[in-house]
């Protein structure tokens, strides 16, 4: 099979053993979401600038046939959405839930997967099995630099001081992209993962994060001890698993840490699993499980305000040209 046949298809393919797993690890904590109207401030930084988001759209529809995956929310309340079809970059309004494509992509063959835009308006993106990760300039829509890291499958992407780093999802290794004071992108290094880390021969690597204390990195493993989150030190790519009392996360997407709460996207499962992880992130204990029916495989998700924000991907359909996508908000916990 095809790689992108195969990295797609293993991202639709849910065993009952691994929706079960994972649900029943988390017994006893698992709730709907409720139409997000009120809620802890958890982010100052994505905090509304002006009133309140009661009115705003808790749903609103991205464009038909986009495949979206990734999404990224900055200092403004603004969305970017990656297409997998042909990598175009959507931006819509949370305000209004209107929006239009702002970047061309690539082309077929040249998905934009995992997104982070920073404070100098400037997105990052992991090309996925076109084997690249871009900057593109949101004022402008064009694509910055583009480098050709030899990926096998460009995942997901973290920004720290100092380096952008992306998760490679078919080998064990990351890719750090060296940034200057300014924001500017300057050259990458492949930084191979050791220690714990466990190599599947599928899909293994998936989200990335910051611990809270910002001294390490954390990455989702889907493949070791029936799916896990690792610890890695940024400096030797040694990797450690990150105790979380139990709990598997088979279906780890994206990760999203605010504060100490850390969620995980279980895209195949339609549910995010929230923990509070300690300073270091070595441990975490979970708080709960949230559900909505809205749910149809979400992937990622970002913050404004008292909400998450999630991409419906629809990994259990195959796209056409109609295919319809959406965006729904869930209440932070």
């Amino acid at each position: 099979m095809a790689l992108a046949d195969r990295s797609f298809a293993r991202r639709r393919l849910l065993t009952t053993a691994a929706a079960l797993g994972g649900a029943a690890l988390l017994g006893g904590t698992a709730h709907a979401a409720e139409t997000p109207e009120k809620g802890p401030q958890q982010d100052p930084r994505k905090n509304p600038r002006k009133g309140s988001q009661k009115h705003w759209p808790a749903r609103f529809p991205l464009p038909n046939g986009f495949q979206p995956e990734g999404i990224a929310i900055g200092s403004a309340p603004f969305a970017y959405f990656g297409s997998l079809a042909n990598g175009d970059i959507y931006r819509a309004s949370l305000a209004t839930g209107r929006g239009s494509v702002i970047s061309k992509g690539p082309g077929a063959g040249h998905p934009s997967v995992g997104l982070k835009v920073d404070r100098h308006g400037r997105l990052f993106v992991s090309g996925g099995d076109g084997g690249d990760l871009r900057t593109v300039d949101v004022r402008t829509g064009e694509i910055e630099k583009s480098y050709a890291v030899g990926g096998t499958f460009v995942n997901d992407v973290i920004l720290t001081p100092g380096a952008a780093w992306f998760t490679d999802s078919f080998a064990p290794q990351l890719y750090r992209l060296a940034l200057d004071r300014h924001g500017r992108p300057g050259a990458v290094r492949t930084v191979p993962l050791g220690g714990d880390w466990q190599q599947g021969t599928d899909f293994t690597a998936n989200g990335i994060e910051r611990t809270p204390d910002g001294n390490a990195l954390l990455v989702v493993n889907a493949f070791a001890d029936g799916g896990t989150l690792m610890r890695v030190d940024p400096r030797t790519g040694t990797a450690a698993a990150v105790g979380l009392g139990g709990a598997k996360i088979p279906n780890g997407d994206g990760l999203l840490l605010l504060g100490r709460t850390l969620y995980v996207v279980q895209q195949q499962q339609n549910a995010i699993d929230v923990f509070r992880l300690n300073s270091t992130g070595t441990k975490g204990t979970v708080i709960t499980r949230i559900t909505d029916p809205r749910f149809r495989i979400p992937t990622t998700a970002a913050a404004w305000g008292d909400r998450l924000y999630l991409p419906n991907a629809r990994f259990d359909v195959e796209p056409t040209p109609d295919t319809e996508y959406d965006t729904v908000a869930v209440r932070q916990v």
